[in-house]
């Protein structure tokens, strides 16, 4: 293929932004395209293959509109706008996703989605009463919600929240903890109050618990009661049984919204235990009244390397699958062999 030339301006000032510290984030988009990319005096010269300096011209063009809007350019807006450019998403418009506010946190910081399945995540919190976020580490599943509750909170569309998760450990016996039951139950329900303390502030949240507006509680006290009038959120889903499950899903009352977020890779149950989630999403996916976001390794929002972990371990469990179906029809074809 022939090699071409495209030039793009970008000031001098919104270099370091849109390049990286060191030209770090350049260097990402040229490997990632395989251009060569050369700066001087506010013009980008983007030169390669035609398809790969349309693919960069379109990378810079979306982080370029980011930096106009005030944005600080991260790696995972570099990396998100390359792996579009890859998958040939080219209708996700970043521009709208960074209009797409939530609230601000503590420190005033905007919350927003970051990729196009976090928008549809949200959007499905906003239509749908009953919402199921599904996805690995760090795609902000619990965060969102958290984002959502609080904004319904303060603007007066429910009367309260209500944080829950399974108290189960994970993957290790943690023995006898000392104190009172609400210093035994506190490590297992700690990821909510860490969130809670960033978007509202930790005197705010307080507050508002102490007069019973905001609880934070293991899913065995839902048992018996009625919510309404609630934005409740149940964490770590993939570690109910079917029964807390049914039980959780049974308590929502009128008024009330309600989010499910889970990871279907990393259940702490026993091996021979039968998670609640799995459950719930075959006998309600077929309800119109609930939502179903999965969201994969392209919404990962933590360090890149987080993508490329989880990304690693859906490789590894896609090689896993496929070795025990041949290892399965293997199995048919000997017992066949040795039936004639």
């Amino acid at each position: 293929m022939s090699m071409i030339a495209q030039e793009l301006e970008i000031s001098e000032e919104q270099e370091q932004n849109i390049f990286g510290q060191y030209d770090s984030f350049l260097k990402k988009v040229e490997r990632a395209l395989h251009v060569e990319v050369i700066s001087r005096n506010g013009t980008v010269l983007v030169q390669g293959e035609q398809k790969n300096v349309s693919g960069a011209m379109e990378v810079f063009a979306k982080l370029k509109h980011l930096a106009d809007r005030g944005n600080t350019i991260t790696e995972q807006n570099v990396d998100y706008a390359i792996s579009l450019c890859l998958t040939d998403n080219h209708q996700v418009d970043l521009i709208e996703l960074d209009k797409n506010v939530i609230c601000h946190n503590i420190n005033g910081k905007p919350i927003k989605p970051k990729t196009e399945g976090q928008r549809q995540y949200i959007q499905n919190i906003r239509d749908k009463m009953i919402v199921f976020g599904i996805g690995p580490a760090g795609t902000g599943k619990t965060y969102l919600a958290m984002a959502m509750a609080i904004t319904a909170f303060k603007n007066n569309e429910v009367n309260r929240i209500i944080l829950t998760r399974p108290a189960i450990e994970a993957g290790e016996k943690l023995g006898f903890l000392p104190g009172d039951l609400q210093s035994k139950i506190d490590p297992y329900l700690r990821p909510l109050y860490d969130a809670l303390y960033e978007i509202m502030g930790a005197e705010t949240f307080l507050k508002n618990q102490e007069k019973g507006l905001i609880e934070v509680a293991p899913l065995a006290y839902m048992r018996g009661r009625t919510l309404d009038n609630a934005f409740i959120i149940l964490d770590e889903a993939q570690n109910t049984t079917p029964a807390q499950m049914k039980m959780f899903l049974t308590r929502i009352g009128f008024g009330s919204k309600a989010i499910i977020t889970g990871d279907l890779t990393q259940k702490d149950l026993p091996p021979d235990a039968v998670s609640g989630l799995d459950v719930a999403l075959m006998v309600l996916k077929n309800l119109d009244e609930i939502g179903f976001s999965r969201l994969t390794s392209l919404d990962v929002v933590r360090h890149p390397l987080v993508q490329k972990i989880v990304a690693a371990y859906d490789r590894y469990e896609e090689r896993k699958a496929r070795a025990k179906n041949h290892d399965n029809k293997s199995g048919k074809r000997n017992r066949s062999g040795s039936a004639r």
